[in-house]
């Protein structure tokens, strides 16, 4: 039987006891402590920390660091709302934003998008006017017979590749291309055929933009 070990440890001023070894992303917001985050989802050995927004500064380290990187363990002190931190995390969503088609109003992610969620928290506007906009040529990718994808929705978190592996035992799904262009890309379906892609909709179903959307039966 595992035995739990409880640490203390110390978030914006408060004591917090949790257990030790927790990714520290997911102890905070199990505790109310919100810390804007796309690309990370439970149970990941090793995320990627690709969306760098999750920053926090910790005390002992020379500059802030990915939350989701960071195990619990006794004694840390951690700062979530430092003027660096949002600094960071505004910087970043920005980025994402200035490659993100903003049309509220016709996504169905509509009131429930972590970008809108995260734009409102760090109270910046959802379409930054110092930052040109690069959208893809391509709008939506119809390639496969049950998904449909909007390249200029997508902000590349990779939640879906992580949840397609986990639940089929290998991704079909990839980032295909480089830089601005990177893009998601279905691939082999053919040769494995459709049906676990109909008995599955993970990929749908984890996508906080809506940028993957089941095709209408």
């Amino acid at each position: 039987m595992k035995v739990t070990k409880l640490i203390t440890l110390i978030v914006d001023g408060k004591e917090l006891q949790m257990e030790e070894g927790v990714v520290l992303l997911k102890a905070c917001l199990d505790n109310g402590i919100y810390i804007p985050n796309l690309c990370y989802l439970e149970g990941m050995e090793r995320p990627a920390a690709s969306c760098r927004l999750c920053f926090v500064e910790i005390d002992g380290r020379p500059a802030p660091v990915p939350a989701c990187t960071v195990k619990t363990e006794e004694g840390l002190a951690v700062r979530t709302d430092t003027e660096e931190v949002r600094r960071l995390q505004r910087s970043a969503l920005q980025l994402l934003l200035s490659v993100h088609q903003v049309e509220c109003a016709h996504c169905p992610a509509n009131k429930k998008c972590a970008l809108q969620d995260m734009a409102k928290f760090l109270k910046i506007g959802l379409k930054p006017k110092h930052l040109p906009q690069h959208l893809k040529d391509i709008e939506i990718v119809d390639e496969h017979p049950l998904i449909t994808y909007y390249p200029n929705r997508c902000v590349l978190c990779g939640r879906c590749l992580h949840v397609c592996q986990n639940k089929n035992g290998q991704a079909f799904l990839t980032l295909a291309r480089r830089g601005l262009e990177t893009v998601i890309s279905f691939f082999g379906q053919e040769k494995r055929g459709w049906d676990q892609c109909l008995d599955c909709r993970a990929c749908v179903e984890i996508c906080p933009v809506s940028a993957l959307m089941l095709k209408e039966e």
